[in-house]
């Protein structure tokens, strides 16, 4: 009998765990076996009802999955990298390959400029803002490190601050924009177990410790732990005190119902190759239309200086994915924003019930809906170290096909993300709770 070890080593993934675990690419892996071809036909209408009722309607969810080619190496339930393509949208790319490669460059010098604005309009209305507010960059760390480098609002003696769940490079971006202009670093930590009041009140402390602070940074959807920040309520109080606020929603947009201008905040980066499920390779940054000026150039930008297009230089760009953005938001369309949203909240739900009760296992992210979409974390109690969560994703992945992501930086201890997509079924939410129980006992 083969064991599922076994199944995993021939498909080229157990080889490569440790490298997975740990989010980096494992170079030369065999391919993993294909699992049943996606429908092509359209999706059926969704059922009536709110979506909190359709996000249990299993019978149609299923029409939804089968727009998907899932693997059948593992179960992922680490969606959270970058989301897979639907099957029309992949058609789309495919296409939009074809067509650009057959013009090469007549096609780029005489149609494209014209389709990349209609994409962008198409993404503006997604988004509830102006085509002129938004610009494409190649993923939401282009666009918030262009956003973070470029603020002008930061002098010698000023503050910028951030919290231990931001992204790392955006750590490092507001690092290198202290140093540039003389300013000092404060950094403060998001309080376990997480809750509305507890957020705001860190957020609060923090900045009332540090009276100077000019430049905040603060994550929407956080990548390590799947918190949901009152993003709104904090841009306020910022703004209060005399701080701008930079979001980083590289994990909002296609998760969550998002229009940025709910958000408040004038500068936002947007992921469009997660949630979204564009082609990898295309994000974008807002910068409010009233708050241009807050953002210098690229460095050697000669373009408009009065439009945002000047504030970004990415050089060439892959012009199918950029084609492919209002075929995913299509797609999305179909499906519907907010009973998407209801659906991976559901997903996320039906692991994290039955796990919180399982003895020596620590769920991460509250319950409360305004705090959480489809991202999830946890961790053994009491082991928050590397090594310990990495074992974890390792065994989790080896010995019971469920793949994960060891997530670090978090102040409290590192910890096992775990991300349901719109494949996902409640069957692989069992699968997972039964072999936490099985990790739990040792």
């Amino acid at each position: 009998m083969t064991t599922r070890r076994e199944f995993l080593r021939r498909a080229g993934v157990a080889s490569a765990a440790p490298l997975l675990l740990s989010g980096c690419e494992a170079p030369g892996a065999a391919g993993a076996p294909e699992g049943p071809a996606p429908s092509s036909l359209p999706l059926p209408a969704p059922p009536s009802g709110a979506p909190a009722q359709v996000a249990s309607d299993e019978n149609w969810w299923r029409e939804v999955a089968a727009r998907y080619a899932v693997t059948d190496a593992v179960t992922n339930m680490e969606a959270g990298f970058f989301g897979m393509m639907a099957s029309p949208v992949l058609a789309a790319y495919h296409a939009h390959i074809d067509r650009v490669n057959r013009a090469s460059s007549y096609y780029a010098r005489t149609e494209y400029g014209a389709d990349a604005r209609a994409a962008r309009e198409r993404t503006a209305q997604a988004l509830g803002v102006d085509a002129g507010e938004i610009a494409f960059t190649r993923n939401a760390t282009e666009a918030l490190q262009a956003l973070i480098l470029q603020f002008r609002g930061v002098e010698t003696g000023d503050t910028v601050m951030y919290a231990d769940l931001d992204y790392p490079a955006m750590q490092q971006a507001m690092n290198a924009l202290a140093e540039r202009r003389g300013a000092e670093v404060a950094t403060f930590d998001i309080p376990e177990p997480a809750s509305r009041d507890g957020l705001l009140a860190a957020y609060e402390a923090a900045l009332d410790a540090h009276p100077r602070t000019r430049l905040l940074l603060v994550t929407h959807a956080n990548n390590k732990t799947g918190l949901v920040h009152p993003v709104r309520e904090i841009t306020a109080m910022a703004g209060a005190r005399g701080a701008e606020v930079i979001v980083d929603a590289a994990h909002s947009f296609g998760q969550l119902p998002l229009a940025l201008p709910d958000l408040g905040a004038a500068f936002v980066g947007v992921n469009l190759h997660k949630w979204v499920g564009a082609p990898v390779g295309v994000g974008l940054f807002y910068i409010r239309a009233d708050r241009l000026d807050a953002i210098a150039p690229a460095p050697g930008e000669a373009s408009a200086l009065d439009r945002i297009d000047s504030r970004v230089h990415t050089g060439t760009t892959s012009f199918p994915a950029i084609l492919t953005v209002p075929d995913a938001l299509d797609f999305q369309d179909s499906i519907g924003v907010e009973r998407k949203a209801a659906r991976l909240r559901y997903l996320r739900d039906a692991w994290v019930g039955p796990a919180r009760e399982i003895d020596g296992v620590d769920i991460l992210t509250p319950d409360d809906a305004d705090l959480v979409g489809a991202i999830t974390s946890f961790r053994m109690r009491g082991d928050g170290s590397r090594e310990g969560n990495l074992e974890v994703a390792r065994r989790l992945l080896e010995e019971h096909g469920i793949f994960t992501v060891y997530r670090t930086g978090v102040a409290a201890g590192d910890c096992v993300r775990v991300t349901p997509s719109l494949y996902n079924t409640p069957a692989d939410a069992e699968r997972l709770v039964e072999a936490l129980a099985v990790l739990a006992r040792g």
